[in-house]
């Protein structure tokens, strides 16, 4: 039999598995047991009013475009952080993190600085019919500040181990710059970079502080999700607020477990 690098496995797995139960699985199957408590037609009545349909269309649709910039732009971040020398490298390799420690308020404040009408840059945006603040566009760049790190962060550290001779071996064959991204290069980082997009999307479904304050929080028009239940909560409706909460979270996992298997597949074709 062959030793394990760790003793005590069984032991191990136990405490994971009870610390899984209590901080994850116990909490999400109250939100299964309160919504129980209803009947299906009262379920369907309170998830499908046309306010809360609105937002989770604005709520999903914003996170999953946000999700997608923050890919591309994300893998160019990391591209540049990994593969060029430049002055203030650290200084900006140290602001990509800045989202994860700011609270989320304070960035909703700052953007709402910026992109109001009277704001940095919302006084010359808002001439030309840009207006940001107080708009499903201002969520947009809410959403895409918070997630970047997600994807840098991930992508990154697999461009630091990519051998560079490889890109040199295609070169050498001929390949072009183009042909040497897409097959060489491509394959090996889909996997990471289809793990920071899950991510980024997973933190802007559930994002709320940084969003309410750009947001204007117009019914039917800028009202998210999170903020229909924070809605329902302080109006003492704990069982509306779990019917909704349930249904982003089926939404949500469902969406990631596409993407875990999109993943898992770019990880087996790349292994091939």
């Amino acid at each position: 039999m062959r030793n394990r690098v760790l003793p005590g496995f069984h032991l191990s797995l136990g405490y994971t598995l009870v610390y899984l139960a209590l901080i994850v699985l116990i909490p999400l199957s109250a939100v299964f047991l309160k919504t129980a408590t209803l009947s299906w037609d009262e379920f369907w009545h309170i998830i499908s009013s046309p306010r809360l349909v609105a937002s989770y269309k604005l709520t999903f649709g914003t996170s999953l475009i946000a999700a997608c910039i923050n890919a591309v732009f994300g893998l160019i971040f990391a591209w540049v952080l990994v593969r060029y020398e430049f002055f203030g490298k650290r200084i900006v390799d140290a602001l990509v993190d800045l989202p994860f420690a700011l609270p989320t308020a304070v960035a909703g404040i700052a953007l709402t600085a910026i992109y109001s009408g009277n704001g940095i840059l919302g006084q010359y945006l808002e001439p030309l019919g840009i207006k940001v603040a107080f708009t499903p566009l201002g969520i947009l760049v809410a959403l895409t500040f918070i997630g970047l790190p997600f994807v840098v962060r991930t992508v990154q550290p697999v461009l630091e181990d990519l051998d560079t001779e490889l890109e040199e071996a295609a070169a050498s064959l001929g390949a072009n710059r183009w042909q040497t991204v897409r097959y060489v290069i491509f394959p090996v980082i889909l996997p990471a970079l289809l793990t920071g997009f899950a991510l980024a999307f997973a933190r802007a479904v559930g994002e709320y502080g940084s969003v309410i304050f750009i947001a204007g929080n117009i019914p039917m028009v800028s009202e998210i999700t999170p903020l229909m239940i924070i809605t329902k909560l302080e109006q003492y409706d704990y069982t509306g607020a779990t019917a909704v909460a349930l249904v982003m979270l089926v939404i949500s996992f469902v969406l990631l477990f596409i993407v875990n298997g999109l993943q898992a597949w770019a990880s087996n074709k790349g292994a091939k």
